[in-house]
């Protein structure tokens, strides 16, 4: 006679080696680790059954800016001729090239009239052929146009084989630098000459206070390449400036720096004002930047806005950025597989 079939024992220690260690764990950690219903995230309802764990990867490349991305990740302006931005750039580069992202560059102003600074700009070449754009302030452009001086704007872009061009609008900020400039008209007017002139992509963004309504409705209705929100939430260059200032200004100036709109509130005057213009439209993408503190916000805020748009990090990445690449690059990797998770896993509300 055979022998009935006998169940299969495993040894726990050698199936699972860590069951032991990670039940003693949870034993240890469960009252630490209650979430209360007033810290739920209202933001996402959560569906853990109609998908699977996501691949590495997962995450659809999608064309943006005229080039094809693979995350929808931007790296905000940020810095340039100091004795870290060459380290800095060539870090973000080089991580645009690797995970497919689009990069800004901080204040070009310097290389109008010099190329000393140069190699800390010139990262095209680490990008693997992903969009980078140059970047100039109100000012600077508002005195090419008065000295008939544009042409400086095409040299500069050539020296860095820029994509186009993005243009700060920061009345504040100029206002507060103890060396600020002084606008002579509306940035608006600037604005809509330099569209005229350029021949190339043109962002026009806020430097961290972000824009009301009558704004971007001006905006929606120009042919940009993309509007960059640098919204309220993120670094404010008002605020940095003041505190480079007198004690004495602070106190006067102090509460400039506390006006200005969300991310989110700008992602709904977006949405509000687009059947509003209807055909008027010409601006078709948005940078949602400012605030941006993880990459479920990130996930949020795109999925909001009734326009193609990716998100857009600056104190985020430059956190990572000042060293060696890997820092940088295992944050990045863990941003794309935390979008990977949610778009798998959450939908907005």
């Amino acid at each position: 006679m055979k022998e009935p079939n006998k169940a299969i024992i495993l040894n726990p220690t050698e199936d699972d080696p860590t069951a032991e260690e990670r039940k003693r764990d949870h034993i240890q950690l469960a009252f630490n680790s209650q979430v209360k219903s007033e810290e739920l995230d209202p933001r996402f309802y959560y569906e853990p059954l109609q998908s699977p764990h996501p691949q590495l990867g997962s995450w659809s490349h999608f064309p943006f800016l005229g080039h094809t991305f693979k995350a929808p990740l931007w790296v905000s302006s940020m810095t340039g001729g100091t004795a870290m931005a060459r380290t800095i750039n060539q870090n973000l580069a080089r991580a645009c090239g690797e995970f497919g992202m689009g990069m800004g560059l901080g204040s070009c102003r310097s290389l109008l009239y010099s190329d000393d600074v140069l190699a800390d700009f010139a990262v095209k070449p680490l990008m693997n052929g992903q969009p980078l754009f140059a970047n100039l302030g109100i000012a600077q452009l508002e005195q090419l146009i008065e000295r008939n001086e544009l042409y400086r704007i095409n040299v500069m872009l050539d020296k860095l084989d820029a994509d186009g061009l993005i243009i700060h609008v920061n009345p504040f900020q100029e206002w507060l630098q103890p060396e600020g400039d002084r606008f002579q008209q509306a940035p608006l007017i600037t604005i809509e000459k330099i569209l005229e002139y350029l021949k190339m992509p043109v962002i026009v963004k806020e430097v961290g206070q972000g824009m009301g309504p009558d704004s971007l409705k001006a905006l929606l209705q120009l042919p940009l390449a993309a509007i960059d929100f640098a919204a309220a939430g993120g670094t404010n260059f008002a605020k940095l400036e003041l505190l480079r200032d007198t004690e004495a200004k602070q106190l006067i100036y102090g509460q400039l720096a506390k006006v200005g709109h969300s991310a989110a509130e700008m992602v709904n005057f977006v949405n509000q004002l687009l059947p509003e213009l209807g055909n008027k439209v010409q601006c078709q993408s948005i940078i949602v930047s400012g605030g941006v503190q993880s990459f479920l916000d990130g996930y949020y805020l795109i999925n909001k806005v009734q326009l193609p748009a990716i998100y857009g990090q600056a104190s985020g990445f430059l956190k990572h950025a000042q060293g060696d690449y890997e820092p940088l690059r295992t944050y990045i990797a863990a941003q794309i597989e935390g979008l990977e998770l949610a778009q798998a896993f959450l939908k907005v509300r």
